[in-house]
């Protein structure tokens, strides 16, 4: 299980990474970009995934990670529930949230191929 505070903690372990407000939710950021959602009322956190990405995460275990119902999920947004998932998998699919929304030339100078 992990906490809501190392949730958080993860999310601003990444280069640039700052918390703001995504409909009254702490949400992560790279320059202004949402890349996690935190909802503390479900222990669940929401990351943008490109379809490859969201793909390959969610064949892991859909009961720990799967697509947000509807729309949102077609775009890539998947749900993550903190109460089944290891620290190095959450802190993959962070890391991946991060490089798909953050600026290519910020990415490749803190996290290179």
């Amino acid at each position: 299980m992990i906490s809501l505070a190392a949730a958080k903690q993860l999310a601003l372990s990444l280069p640039e990474a700052e918390e703001k407000s995504h409909f009254e939710k702490p949400d992560f950021r790279v320059k202004n970009k949402v890349f996690a959602v935190l909802h503390e009322d479900k222990s669940s956190m929401v990351v943008k995934l490109t379809v490859i990405d969201q793909s390959v995460f969610c064949a892991f275990d859909k009961a720990i990670i799967y697509p947000v119902p509807g729309g949102w999920g077609r775009q890539g947004w998947t749900m993550i529930n903190l109460k089944k998932v290891k620290k190095s998998m959450l802190l993959d699919a962070l890391t991946t949230a991060w490089k798909t929304v953050a600026p290519s030339k910020l990415a490749a100078k803190y996290l290179p191929e």
